[in-house]
């Protein structure tokens, strides 16, 4: 018997959940993290954590102190970068008093073409390189200022790099998940990612992915010289993936996992995380009518059409496309169980990810709607139009 229209579509599913369960470097494992027991290396370079801050007085004293606090043996500073904030940021950052000392330079401003955050890091790297320790084998650890780390992250991450001999060393931090509709959908975001950059191809000798999470990156003061600076990256607004690429055109070693003793601060609420998404995902798929309708289907086939497929058996009675429906819908929530245990989520919560992923779906369409509106997205109080 010749399978129907149906069959065919719901094994196409079933085949895309099997390729992604062998095929894509085992990405839902969520087992790339670092480890905290790492050789320690016979001598600790200099380090210079670098925090931009805009309006971030609800968090930038947990911020700061986390990461001034840190157990590094060490030289460290930490160099707070205000960009323009109208809040009590700067005080707050002024008024602490912790271990390393914490510097607050002030970012002229943005000019045009940068992103401010870009624009605040850039001048934080000047900054650094001003008062003599951005030059030679120097680290600098770029840190959204909404993060709180574990006392031993630093030294985490400078082992990483040095034992393995890696330039940037990058942590994908714990999402702040404890909302309700954050609790669903943020999960979903860091399996996604994971999705399109596997961590574990990010980080094998020789792999095509280039890839880091912007909320946490170690880096090589030289290999981002090498790279052209930040300046090289001005206008991204998907920046800390610009960066990894860079770097990894200027023959830079990469290393992205999950943190497990840094977590961001930040609530988003569905309406946030919507704008979050939507100011990027258009970008991510340059900007192209054809990969926009490309990855619409594809969403739909692979998260939406498996349930839709099973649940309507009554209507199409299609035995054999409800079957490879049920099996790619299992397969699915099995793939998304890791995440959900990550985020300490019942592994049940992966039956959801369909309707999660149609969410997504949304968010995408209504970045493209945007784009081609010329409606920038705001962050920070800022319009951002991609281009």
């Amino acid at each position: 018997m010749t399978p129907g229209p149906l069959s065919l579509v719901a094994m196409a599913s079933l085949f895309v959940w099997l390729y992604l369960t062998f095929g894509r470097h085992s990405f839902w494992r969520a087992d790339q993290t670092l480890a905290a027991d790492l050789p320690a290396p016979e001598t600790w370079p200099p380090v210079v954590a670098i925090v931009p801050a805009r309006n971030e007085a609800a968090f930038i004293r947990s911020c700061l102190s986390s990461v001034a606090e840190q157990n590094y043996p060490g030289l460290f500073r930490v160099i707070l970068v205000d960009d323009s904030s109208t809040d009590d940021t700067t005080d707050i950052a002024r008024s602490l008093t912790c271990n390393a000392p914490i510097e607050v330079a002030e970012a002229p401003p943005l000019p045009e073409g940068w992103t401010g955050k870009l624009w605040a890091l850039s001048n934080g790297v000047e900054h650094a390189a001003e008062t003599g320790e951005a030059t030679g084998d120097v680290f600098l650890w770029f840190t959204d200022a909404d993060i709180v780390h574990g006392t031993g992250v630093l030294r985490a991450l400078i082992s990483k790099a040095l034992v393995e001999q890696r330039d940037i060393v990058s942590l994908m931090v714990k999402l702040n998940a404890s909302g309700i509709g954050d609790r669903w959908l943020l999960p979903a975001f860091v399996f996604f990612f994971q999705k399109l950059y596997p961590f574990a191809d990010v980080n094998r000798g020789g792999g095509r992915t280039a890839a880091a999470a912007g909320g946490c990156i170690l880096i090589r003061s030289r290999i981002l010289e090498k790279a052209g600076g930040i300046a090289a990256i001005r206008g991204e607004l998907i920046d800390d993936c610009a960066l990894a690429r860079r770097v990894k055109e200027a023959g830079g070693r990469l290393w992205l996992g999950l943190a497990e003793e840094s977590w961001s601060k930040r609530t988003y609420g569905v309406r946030n995380l919507w704008q979050m998404v939507a100011r990027t995902a258009y970008t991510q798929l340059n900007h192209s009518v054809l990969l926009l309708l490309g990855t619409v289907l594809a969403m739909v086939l692979v998260y939406l059409a498996p349930p839709l497929l099973l649940l309507s058996l009554p209507l199409h009675g299609d035995v054999l496309a409800a079957g490879a429906g049920l099996g790619a819908w299992v397969i699915m929530a099995v793939l998304y169980g890791p995440m959900l245990a990550y985020y300490q989520r019942p592994r049940l919560e992966g039956a959801l990810l369909p309707l999660i992923g149609g969410l997504y779906t949304l968010m995408t369409v209504h970045s493209a709607i945007d784009h081609w509106l010329g409606r920038g997205s705001r962050w920070k109080a800022r319009e951002y139009i991609s281009k």
